[in-house]
């Protein structure tokens, strides 16, 4: 059974296991709303959607030619001279009849009408011309046919009453397109999570005011709105706080009441200007952690006020916040659609590098994999890896995992990489 994070102390805690007791702070899921599909891009299900209807409705012509009746036995035809018993174009339907020994000519979609079950197309016809209207079609190379060829089954996409996507599904394009295949003009998702964010320390610098001495540019809050909003979340900027402990509780206060999950980077250490954390504890109930994981590590989380609003306090380096948010937001962001706790997708890799861990701790290495010409995936260190590089996460388009069981990793062995894009 999993421990919620109050009871974990501050111990220090494996990834999997902070990634587990964080889930716990999420104590039911958002509602949904009824929206129309062409808004939906985006947007997670908040419910399983049936098939109201087969995909394809009827059994069609996968080819412009003709249709017949084939015997089911054996390959060829005996019949190559067949009499033209009308034609069926895309979005008309015959409910005649087609005469034994008859065919009709028929269009690439157009429904098979009945006494037909079979298409042969344009190219393999010749025709024979009476009164100047075709009359007959030739079959040639007859040898050549085979029963139910060229032929679309009804439902052979999705069948009526099937499962088309399940809850939780996050829509793309292809999903919007399954979705208007099945006649749905709306759709039922989840809300979107309402996330605040904000920065803290004197010495953070809001982009375009001129930096102090001492002071650093405010990357966090950027990066934090980027990835809320591919994570579909509505963002709920609260700026850059000082490091004031009145400041940051009245922010906090503020941020609980209109937000589902509230997020800061910085000021969650035990720092003597680090007041973030007395704030949540004199709003609400804080658990502090060590993870054993870089880059990371100091984290705190909780709920604020009466309203039990989820909080998590982000490390201030900007790579760690990008690195937990992908470990430990993201499952928070799917359980709110009510989904399981999972980590990130991950797939296998053969290290072109020499990739240095440590033992009980997870590393997680800024890396770009590529595919050989045989198809494997490679995959090697961007470079230097302080937790400030922030350049080294604009060249990866991977992180590459080293478990807490593992002490490096040498050129040629496989390692675990977590791809950063297509994998929402």
């Amino acid at each position: 059974m999993t421990l919620s994070c109050f009871d974990l102390g501050e111990q220090m805690l494996s990834v999997d296991e902070a990634r587990q007791a964080l889930a716990t702070l999420i104590e039911r899921p958002l509602d949904s709303e009824q929206i129309p599909l062409a808004q939906a891009h985006g947007r997670r299900l908040a419910s399983a959607v049936q098939a109201p209807i087969n995909v394809p409705q009827n059994t069609n012509a996968a080819m412009d030619g003709v249709a017949l009746a084939l015997a089911r036995e054996g390959v060829g035809a005996k019949q190559t001279h067949w009499p033209l018993a009308g034609e069926v174009l895309a979005g008309q339907y015959r409910s005649e009849l087609v005469p034994a020994g008859h065919c009709v000519r028929i269009t690439t979609g157009a429904p098979l009408p009945p006494g037909t079950d079979t298409v042969v197309m344009s190219e393999q016809l010749r025709e024979t011309i009476e009164d100047d209207k075709p009359a007959h079609v030739t079959i040639e190379s007859p040898e050549l046919l085979k029963h139910g060829q060229h032929v679309r089954q009804a439902g052979e996409d999705i069948a009526l009453g099937d499962t088309a996507l399940p809850a939780g599904t996050r829509l793309d394009a292809a999903s919007l397109g399954l979705l208007a295949s099945l006649g749905y003009v709306e759709i039922n998702v989840s809300q979107r999570p309402k996330v605040a964010i904000f920065s803290t320390g004197n010495e953070v610098t809001a982009p375009g005011e001129p930096l102090p001495q001492a002071g650093i540019y405010d990357a966090n809050r950027f990066t934090l709105m980027g990835l809320l909003a591919e994570h579909g979340a509505d963002v709920i900027d609260l700026g850059i706080l000082p490091d004031d402990l009145n400041a940051i509780k009245t922010a906090l206060e503020d941020a609980a009441e209109q937000s589902d999950l509230v997020i800061t980077s910085g000021g969650v250490s035990v720092g003597q200007a680090d007041f973030t954390r007395d704030a949540l504890e004199q709003l609400g109930r804080l658990a502090f952690w060590r993870v054993a994981l870089r880059p990371g590590r100091p984290m705190a989380c909780g709920w604020l006020g009466p309203t039990r609003t989820p909080f998590v306090g982000l490390p201030g380096n900007p790579v760690a916040v990008m690195v937990t948010f992908l470990q430990f937001v993201t499952p928070l962001l799917n359980r709110l659609h009510g989904q399981p706790v999972s980590p990130p997708h991950s797939l296998n890799a053969i290290a072109d590098t020499a990739l240095k861990s440590r033992f009980k701790r997870t590393d997680f290495i800024r890396g770009i994999y590529h595919t050989d010409e045989q198809g494997q995936l490679h995959v090697r260190s961007t470079g230097a890896q302080g937790s400030g590089i922030l350049t080294s996460m604009v060249a990866a388009n991977c992180l590459i995992e080293l478990a807490n069981d593992q002490d490096g990793a040498q050129p040629g062995e496989v390692v675990s990489i977590q791809p950063l894009t297509g994998w929402l």
